[in-house]
């Protein structure tokens, strides 16, 4: 299971979107709204929000989305029972909401509308939500038994529309680049020679880099947009992470070849061993000539020890 989260500021669009009858919608839950028709949800919605009007986005959408092989057992009451079991532990709750399953698609899907205003008047916080839903979603996939949903490889690219065909091209096109430049000359060329334009933010009139921003077909993304991995940060790490990669393999490939070059084990052994034998006498070229020399010199310093010896008597 994966969840997208969107916040907005139109209750009624939202509404009209989720509950749009060519997607073969089916409304499964409910609470706190006059259900009669888009309308009077719509304005259930928004005369609550003006509870507390310093929050400019007061819509919460959010898609759960579940793999195509848990169709079969995925029922609408099943589908309904993790969706508030999601809320509660996002902290959406006291709230006005509505859950309907659409069958546009060929993986099963839930939509959530809420308002972040409660009931209550006070506002249902945001903080670190993406983070907190990835490790609810995993967690409650394992709790049901289900799979991980598809990821980004897996979406059917020829079945998108505008923007997010643009933004799934750009994130194949990353994914190749970053994974095989060194550096940013490097991969604004070949992002460039793709039709994709990179651009830089910078902090205030500083020269210092913020973030990046990646353009194609008119379409403009930030990089974190596209994927969480293709923030500037990020892939100025990733870029760093090649560069020292091919270092070492260039070292690698140089400590190779010095080897290949160099004498065997055994030569070097047998070079060593020779060179000893100049010095122990164990070489056959230690001759006979040398031999009666080392002899004579070791006789010549025996007399002189004993002579030495009858001095000191």
């Amino acid at each position: 299971m994966m969840a997208k989260i969107v916040k907005g500021s139109d209750f009624k669009g939202v509404v009209e979107y989720i509950l749009d009858k060519n997607k073969g919608t089916q409304l499964v839950m409910y609470e706190g709204l006059f259900i009669e028709n888009n309308e009077t949800i719509a304005m259930s919605f928004n005369v609550q929000s003006r509870m507390n009007d310093k929050v400019t986005k007061p819509v919460g959408h959010i898609a759960l989305n579940f793999s195509k092989e848990d169709e079969p057992r995925l029922t609408n009451r099943l589908m309904a029972g993790i969706a508030l079991e999601y809320m509660e532990r996002m902290g959406i709750r006291n709230t006005q909401f509505f859950i309907a399953r659409h069958f546009d698609k060929e993986h099963p899907h839930v939509h959530i509308a809420f308002n972040r205003i409660d009931n209550n008047g006070n506002t249902i916080s945001d903080r670190n939500e993406r983070l907190r839903s990835t490790r609810i979603c995993k967690e409650l996939t394992q709790k049901s038994g289900l799979h991980m949903a598809n990821g980004k490889d897996n979406v059917k690219r020829e079945r998108l529309k505008e923007p997010d065909r643009t933004k799934y091209e750009l994130y194949d096109i990353l994914k190749m680049e970053v994974g095989r430049c060194g550096n940013w000359n490097v991969l604004v060329a070949n992002m460039k020679r793709q039709g994709v334009e990179v651009h830089f933010k910078h902090k205030g009139q500083t020269d210092e880099i913020q973030g990046v921003v990646f353009t194609k077909n008119g379409y403009h993304f930030n990089g974190s947009k596209v994927d969480r991995r293709f923030s500037y940060s990020k892939i100025d790490a990733a870029l760093q992470r090649n560069r020292y990669n091919e270092r070492m393999g260039m070292t690698a490939k140089a400590h190779e070849a010095t080897t290949q070059s160099a004498p065997s084990g055994t030569v070097q052994s047998e070079l060593f061993n020779g060179s000893l034998g100049l010095l122990n006498g164990s070489d056959s070229s230690y001759n006979t000539a040398d031999t009666e020399t080392n002899q004579e010199m070791a006789e010549i310093l025996r007399r002189k020890k004993k002579r030495k010896r009858g001095m000191r008597l």
